[in-house]
């Protein structure tokens, strides 16, 4: 491992990208399809950054076995039938391409470790023309989902840094829960899914308001 690296992690879902209306809609969609009666949005909120059928149990419970693979086909079928429709797109947050522009000139790494499927990951990072800027993508489709360190510590790896010298950049309980297993710097967004009181229960090394704001916390955690 070369002490040198720094990487820095990103969820995509409510980080990176604005992605709750198709989120929302097409999980109304998926029960739709079943004849389960749609979750609200505060609900859908809830369950950002989980894997797909982490999301669906906590929504219903009482969805298992087949019908949990059906909802989630559904699901699928539902979120990219839009954008191929419409050409519905996921928009980056404000700020988010001049950050990584920045970190990148700073010397970090940059991953990418999500609860979305391979697909729909490479897809919107392809549209942004940032798929080639990230040396480490985890889907929801290379391992266990969030808060599960797994996919957290394998991006490490492959940045052939260590746990230390790196940090997870998120807005949810499931990310901060996924650094704090990992041993990996958290730090959390308040732009995204989930509530500042809620992120402050998995004690986040940081808390940031604006992407702005990301490049300096980031080395103030991490120095070179």
């Amino acid at each position: 491992m070369d002490r040198g690296v720094r990487l820095c992690a990103f969820d995509l879902d409510g980080t990176l990208i604005d992605s709750q209306h198709h989120i929302v809609d097409a999980m109304a969609a998926a029960f739709r399809a079943e004849g389960l009666l749609p979750p609200n949005t505060a609900k859908v909120r809830e369950i950002v950054g989980l894997s797909l059928d982490q999301a669906i149990s906590r929504l219903a419970p009482q969805v298992r076995g087949l019908q949990l693979e059906r909802v989630g086909q559904a699901y699928r079928d539902a979120y990219f039938q839009a954008k191929e429709a419409d050409g519905a797109e996921e928009p980056l947050m404000p700020g988010a391409l001049a950050a990584i522009d920045t970190l990148e000139s700073d010397g970090w790494l940059l991953a990418v470790v999500t609860g979305k499927g391979r697909r729909g990951l490479r897809e919107v990072l392809d549209a942004h023309g940032l798929l080639a800027r990230f040396v480490s993508l985890k889907s929801a489709d290379d391992g266990p989902g969030k808060p599960n360190p797994t996919l957290l510590l394998e991006a490490v790896h492959e940045a052939g840094t260590t746990p230390d010298r790196a940090v997870l950049v998120g807005d949810t309980v499931f990310d901060m829960g996924m650094a704090r297993r990992a041993r990996v710097s958290g730090i959390a967004v308040t732009w995204g899914y989930h509530e500042v009181s809620l992120l402050q229960t998995e004690q986040p090394a940081a808390i940031i308001e604006r992407f702005e704001e990301l490049p300096g916390t980031a080395g103030r955690l991490i120095p070179a």
